[in-house]
């Protein structure tokens, strides 16, 4: 074998070796850029969130939305950027009586949409100083569970707004939503 075709070689299999390593640094850049996205796009898809206004006096508000999780997931509670006590509550009937009582969570199958939606599952804003009123807008953070047991959180904004048309109030709930009184 000549020097020259020795070069040759060498040159070509350095060539090749480039463009391996070039394809594993891309595919490591890639992997990267996959993982940020990850990392970055929300776990839960919020749509059609909203919180009922208050009127004077009234210390007690519900929010409501449709989650759709990516994964498994359970919502363990939420926060509030205003000050006051947040729950998760239902409405279930007892008898002939509509009542509302807390809950410690809410699953979110994976790819399930769940609404969150008066007189059934919702967030309760309760112990509230100041009333929110319409127009305003309320950062919560929902607080969540994977199927690995990670406690996650995931911040939104939700307006606050009349209940949109969209979101019917459930079958003889003439008050369109709950009844604060119905408390325990």
């Amino acid at each position: 074998m000549s020097k020259m075709m020795i070069r040759q070689a060498c040159a070509a299999l350095l060539s090749g070796l480039a463009l391996v390593v070039a394809a594993d640094v891309a595919s490591a850049a890639d992997q990267k850029a996959v993982a940020k996205v990850a990392v970055e796009s929300p776990l839960v898809k919020v749509d059609q969130a909203w919180v009922r206004p208050m009127v004077k006096g009234q210390t007690a508000t519900g929010g409501f939305m449709n989650l759709t999780a990516t994964q498994n997931l359970t919502l363990v509670g939420f926060a509030m950027s205003t000050p006051g006590v947040p729950e998760l509550h239902e409405m279930v009937m007892d008898g002939s009586v509509m009542r509302m009582h807390a809950v410690d969570t809410l699953a979110l199958p994976a790819g399930q949409t769940v609404s969150l939606r008066p007189g059934a599952q919702h967030l309760m804003l309760t112990e509230l100083k100041q009333p929110l009123q319409e127009g305003s807008e309320v950062s919560l953070t929902l607080k969540l569970k994977t199927a690995e047991g990670k406690l996650v959180t995931q911040d939104i904004k939700v307006p606050v707004k009349v209940m949109p048309m969209a979101m019917p109030a459930m079958k003889g709930d003439a008050m369109g939503g709950h009844h604060h009184d119905m408390h325990h």
